[in-house]
């Protein structure tokens, strides 16, 4: 495909890596020739990298699986999920699964993308729910305004919470800005 025609979200395969493009602007500067600005995660690696494609160059979108799972358990090195129509159980090494394991608590269920039979990436839900384990105590007169704490989360991820949230409740986090969204009943 046309490298104009990259999207976020895409994979590609390029130098022979395989990419997530985080970002794609089309840019024309001036009386110079147009480009393409790519803002991609090297799937591999983990690793942000901006590269620009030439408006004429083509690029290899690659061929995904992706297989709805559920999350077990971590031991080490690798992240273990359970294929949620076979049963099957496939193990994730950390490298791919990097800071998003943040997000991952039993039972959640996620997609992991395959590239030629083996897991290359995981697509996290939009949000998750997470237990405080750390706060400071909650104001309850706090619930009309906007100031927030910082709350350390089951995973120890650190979120910002409103200051009528306490220590032991469960919150939903968005996993796109690991920002708060609301207090789970």
């Amino acid at each position: 495909m046309n490298a104009n025609d990259l999207r976020p979200g895409m994979v590609i395969k390029h130098n022979g890596e395989l990419f997530s493009i985080h970002r794609a602007e089309h840019r024309t500067p001036g009386n110079l020739r147009a480009f393409v600005q790519a803002r991609m995660r090297n799937l591999r690696t983990g690793a942000m990298n901006d590269h620009r494609f030439r408006s004429e160059d083509t690029v290899e979108r690659a061929v995904l699986d992706e297989f709805e799972m559920q999350y077990l358990y971590s031991d080490g090195d690798s992240f273990h999920f359970m294929n949620t129509t076979n049963y099957e159980q496939v193990p994730v090494h950390k490298d791919i699964i990097a800071d998003r394991a943040a997000y991952l608590v039993p039972d959640v269920t996620l997609s992991v993308v395959y590239h030629e039979g083996r897991p290359v990436d995981i697509q996290l839900p939009a949000t998750v729910d997470l237990k405080i384990v750390e706060t400071e105590p909650g104001l309850k007169s706090a619930s009309a305004t906007n100031v927030m704490k910082p709350a350390k989360m089951e995973t120890g991820l650190i979120v910002p919470v409103p200051a009528f949230i306490n220590e032991g409740e469960t919150i939903r986090v968005d996993t796109a800005q690991g920002t708060y969204v609301e207090r789970v009943k």
